[in-house]
């Protein structure tokens, strides 16, 4: 079995999609693409973590601007972590 993703390499993934939307090498199908690719694999795999180091997580990367508030919400719901 495969074991859960980090919540470290989660956000590693994150940012790295951020940085490259922002730096324009990613259209925007494409974005929507490969973050529902890594929700997927979060969905198989789990995280390992807490629903309050996720949350916190995500609302850093919220902060830093390498996710909007949308995406965010996305990956909650996606997660059920509403």
């Amino acid at each position: 079995m495969t074991e859960p993703i980090s919540v470290e390499r989660f956000m590693e993934e994150l940012e790295k999609l951020g940085n490259e939307m922002t730096s324009g090498n990613l259209k925007h199908g494409e974005y929507d693409q490969r973050l529902a690719r890594i929700v997927h694999e979060l969905r198989e795999r789990g995280i390992d973590a807490e629903r309050t180091q996720i949350t916190s997580a995500l609302e850093d990367a919220l902060e830093r601007k390498i996710i909007t508030v949308a995406v965010r919400n996305h990956i909650l719901n996606r997660l059920g972590l509403v």
